[in-house]
């Protein structure tokens, strides 16, 4: 009996490990993405006097991924999808390590104002338009 309680344990465990490492690779495939998205909308968007580029990626991922919560919580997003988007793509393309550094750069180069003004703004419209996204979500996806 003990032998058959450790191999259905054994299986359990590899069955998970499994679906971990898919999800592992969804995640990576979606960073991926995303990543090279970031590097595209750095280059294009001019950051030569304020970082909009960072700021746009990081308006753009919220909004998106209000829409992407909603549509998973509905049950119309299945998990690996939201995994591939949200975790990978949005969880790249998005960065708030950049935000912090762009942030510390300016009060060191002396444009305090200018810092405060792009914390400001990060920090009211992100979660702004994600609520925006959230509620669109609801109206599209519900």
């Amino acid at each position: 009996m003990s032998f058959q309680l450790l191999q259905a344990s054994i299986q359990r465990s590899t069955s998970r490990a499994k679906v971990m490492l898919q999800q592992l690779g969804i995640v990576a495939l979606g960073g991926a993405i995303g990543a090279g998205l970031r590097y595209a909308v750095g280059e294009w968007i001019s950051t030569d006097s304020f970082p909009y580029a960072t700021l746009s990626v990081n308006l753009i991922g919220s909004f998106l991924l209000g829409i992407l919560a909603i549509g998973l919580a509905q049950n119309l997003v299945s998990t690996n999808m939201a995994l591939l988007l949200g975790t990978g793509v949005l969880g790249a393309f998005t960065t708030m390590s950049t935000f912090s550094v762009e942030t510390v750069q300016m009060f060191d180069d002396g444009h305090g104002s200018s810092a405060m003004v792009y914390v400001v703004l990060t920090m009211i419209l992100s979660p702004l338009l994600a609520l925006i996204g959230w509620k669109i979500g609801e109206m599209i996806l519900a």
